[in-house]
């Protein structure tokens, strides 16, 4: 089916109870979402199987990456120095991001594990980025934990932003050869402050959502630096699909001293390519309700133009509440009119 383009007039509705995960699978957190050509909604999350993977209406319908779920847990030390359990037996040191391309394969960030993965649907690898050890920190050399990876259609060139130790993009081709890098940290254009995620829109533009610089930055396929705008601790982004050429903007909350204060942050915000503010979604505060967003991570888009919503729930809110306890972190909100 296919959309045209997200309008002001264009509604979209949260979708109650949408993922019906089987008793026995946590998702602690959902942390990454992405959608393939035939609707199907692939989850890369931190519990005991980390990609789980949906029908358009909420089944799942396969899940792969750990072939002993149930062995229990061990502790590891997470990146903000906490030493903390996650399951044995997990290919993944820490799920980040997931793309899925224009000819249906995975392709899996472990920022944690410094690699980016690509597999086919069912979860074969099928080519890796990165040595699997840190380069030496804002070195500029591949990879010191990296957020997210988008692939070009047309050229098969994969885009990665390496993001919490070394604020740069690098593209590589679609052998996986390291073809160049651009960034640096910084606050001028063409600088990140932590570059969280990345997108293709069109043949020649790439995405970057600059996250604690509060922006999205636009760049040619070198690294050209063509516009920007302000967008609240941009942390996701993805392009629609088909006829709809916006992009689609996560945002994430306020710091904890402006917790509480509506209206900054945890909404999905739609941009034409220009970047003018087509509409948005979201309640103006955080929580677990339908409406709401925790602490939004991750978005993608399906043919139907509804909206999927991943969240780091457990990282930023769930592990801070006594009892900790996981909270909602996957969502759908279905494009109903226009």
């Amino acid at each position: 089916m296919a959309v045209g383009p997200a309008t002001a007039e264009t509604v979209y509705e949260p979708v109650p109870y949408w993922a019906r995960i089987p008793h026995g699978v946590w998702l602690k957190e959902a942390t990454s979402v992405a959608v393939d050509s035939e609707d199907r909604v692939y989850v890369f999350n931190r519990g005991n199987m980390p990609v789980l993977v949906f029908d358009r209406d909420g089944q799942v319908v396969d899940m792969w990456g750990n072939d002993t779920p149930f062995a229990g847990t061990e502790l590891f030390e997470d990146p903000y120095g906490n030493t903390m359990p996650r399951w044995q037996g997990c290919r993944f040191q820490r799920a980040h991001a997931v793309t899925v391309d224009h000819e249906d394969h995975l392709w899996l960030v472990d920022d944690i594990g410094n690699r980016v993965t690509k597999t086919d649907r069912k979860g074969n690898t099928l080519l890796t980025l990165g040595t699997g050890r840190p380069a030496p920190f804002q070195s500029g050399a591949p990879f010191n934990r990296p957020t997210d990876v988008a692939i070009s259609p047309r050229t098969g060139d994969i885009f990665v932003s390496d993001g919490y130790g070394n604020s740069r993009v690098h593209r590589y081709d679609a052998e996986g050869t390291h073809l160049l890098s651009w960034g640096g940290p910084g606050t001028d254009e063409g600088r990140f402050s932590l570059p969280h995620g990345v997108a293709l829109f069109g043949d020649d533009a790439v995405i970057v959502c600059d996250r604690e610089n509060h922006r999205v930055q636009v760049f040619s396929l070198d690294g050209g630096f063509r516009t920007s705008w302000h967008a609240h601790k941009a942390v996701a982004v993805c392009a629609g699909r088909g006829a709809d050429t916006n992009v689609y903007v996560a945002e994430q909350g306020p710091p904890p001293v402006q917790r509480g204060v509506p209206g900054l942050g945890h909404k999905i915000q739609i941009y034409d390519r220009a970047g003018r503010l087509v509409t948005r979604f979201g309640a103006e505060l955080p929580g677990e309700a339908p409406d709401q967003f925790n602490w939004l991570h991750s978005v993608a888009v399906d043919s139907e133009g509804s909206v999927y919503a991943a969240e780091v729930s457990y990282v930023e809110v769930g592990s801070k509440l006594t009892p900790p306890r996981e909270l909602v972190s996957l969502r759908k909100w279905r494009r109903v009119r226009g």
